[in-house]
């Protein structure tokens, strides 16, 4: 009996999810402004591209590149499913806070259905349309491609564009629909939206140059990533949806004088007491207040962040391994990197080179502080993916270079020991710290703890970045910055130089 009675159960909601979706596309169908660019885009649309293709095979096949051509035409066919999908953000934003505004989410919060239901429902209205138009466009396109040109693309490739597609429309609508709860007036959520259109335009250049030089096996990481970002935004949507705090917010308003000392009251406070209504630190003596920081705040802070320390640390080993996997399919040429033959004007001349940082204490700690700070700004808009990223280009960077000079016939334990081992115990960890802790920045937007609201657990993670950065990350940034400013250099002219 308790068998049925769960599959009843689930029956009845997912007929819930259905009626509220089935009522949103209903009111969207209806809607001239939103139904005929979607028309335009499907059907229209495709034959531009195809004509563009045409313009571009006939215009390199005259200069023999061809295979420009050939490239060229697959990110067409994913820019063609990509237009219709930019409705759903559109149709996301409007799920929750158009409603509002017309007046018209009182009867539909107050239906006998759970906020899992009708956040589900309100998700699936806003994706079906405009993931429909972009499959019946990348249709229309590749028929009007067989037809003209006889191309048809690999079952792998159309999988991948096509998934590509549908994963990006569910993230964008996840999105959407996170915003769209979270304010209280249209304009306000088109702002906010910009959050949504900047990572995922950055997100297609990555996707053209991939496409461009022809490494599809790429696109598959960038699907999962995809995946695991719509997962978290999903996620994130459901902690953060309060049908209570919908009807209840009435205006948006950003109180900085309040915020501020909010984070003054995260920031002074420890850890472990952060929900706590007094004002922690007013009466605390500063010296009093710098040893409970060392002795307390940021052992504390360490330990409770062991899962993100721990898989920033998986990242920067991953990263080692892809950079020593590449090597052999970018040998560099034999006799490039001379060590033995290694001058301090060797060292000197890297003070000329434009993008790396003077070969001081000074101008190398400001380049490590001004980098992991842009990664924890980045964190904020990428949910800690880009805070990772950055991190691991130049770790995959040190892997690579080992590879080569093991294949040039030196021994890299070597190079790994003078090159980038003497700071590299000190920057390393103060690098791994600062990003576990963006990470977290990130993070905090997607799943607030109870009792505490979005923002206010945003400012705490905020506090407790900027405790651990200032008190140990800098520190460790400085020592490091003079190591390798100054014993460095000394210690591989020792080892390889004359």
């Amino acid at each position: 009996m308790s068998a049925d009675t769960g599959i009843r159960a689930q029956r009845s909601s997912v007929a819930l999810v259905w009626t509220i979706a089935r009522r949103e596309l209903r009111d969207t169908l209806r809607d001239w402004r939103i139904v005929t660019p979607i028309l335009v885009l499907t059907l229209v649309f495709p034959w531009l591209m195809n004509w563009t293709a045409q313009l571009a095979i006939d215009f390199v096949q005259r200069r023999d590149a061809a295979i420009i051509g050939e490239r060229l035409i697959p990110f067409l066919l994913m820019i063609v499913g990509f237009f219709p999908v930019t409705f759903s953000l559109i149709i996301g934003l409007e799920t929750f806070v158009g409603e509002k505004e017309r007046r018209s989410i009182e009867p539909l919060l107050s239906m006998p259905i759970t906020d899992l239901e009708l956040y589900l429902g309100k998700t699936l209205a806003a994706t079906a349309l405009p993931l429909l138009g972009a499959v019946l466009g990348i249709t229309v396109y590749l028929a009007s491609l067989y037809l003209s040109i006889g191309y048809l693309p690999s079952l792998q490739l159309f999988v991948q564009i096509l998934m590509l597609n549908i994963v990006t429309a569910v993230m964008m609508v996840s999105g959407a629909v996170v915003v769209s709860s979270q304010t209280t007036s249209v304009r306000a959520a088109n702002l906010l939206a910009s959050f949504i259109i900047v990572p995922t335009a950055l997100l297609m250049q990555v996707e053209s140059i991939i496409m461009f030089w022809g490494y599809y096996d790429v696109l598959w990481a960038i699907l999962l990533a995809l995946v695991m970002v719509t997962l978290i935004l999903v996620r994130m949507g459901v902690r953060a949806f309060n049908r209570e705090e919908i009807l209840g917010r009435e205006i948006d308003e950003l109180n900085l004088r309040h915020s501020l000392r909010l984070l003054g009251h995260y920031f002074l406070a420890h850890p472990s007491r952060v929900a706590a209504a007094d004002e922690p630190g007013r009466d605390l003596r500063p010296l009093r207040w710098l040893v409970r920081v060392y002795r307390q705040d940021v052992p504390y802070l360490l330990r409770r962040h062991w899962m993100p320390l721990a898989m920033v640390a998986f990242f920067v080993l991953l990263a080692l391994a892809i950079g020593w996997v590449l090597v052999d399919d970018y040998p560099l040429p034999p006799g490039s990197l001379a060590l033995q033959d290694l001058s301090q004007q060797d060292f000197d001349s890297l003070s000329n080179v434009s993008f790396l940082p003077a070969l001081t204490t000074g101008g190398i700690m400001g380049h490590n502080v001004r980098v992991l700070l842009l990664s924890a700004v980045l964190a904020v808009i990428s949910l800690g993916v880009l805070a990772i990223l950055m991190l691991m280009v130049p770790m995959g960077l040190v892997g690579f270079i080992a590879g080569q000079v093991a294949l040039q016939g030196n021994d890299p334990l070597t190079f790994l020991a003078t090159f980038v081992l003497p700071h590299g115990l000190l920057e390393v960890p103060a690098a791994v710290i600062a990003t576990a802790f963006a990470l977290r920045i990130g993070a905090s937007l997607t799943a607030p703890p109870e009792g505490m609201t979005v923002g206010e657990n945003f400012l705490a993670a905020v506090a407790d970045m900027a405790k651990v950065f200032l008190f140990l990350v800098v520190p460790l940034l400085f020592l490091a910055a003079f190591v390798e400013a100054n014993l460095t250099p000394q210690i591989v002219l020792w080892a390889y130089g004359g």
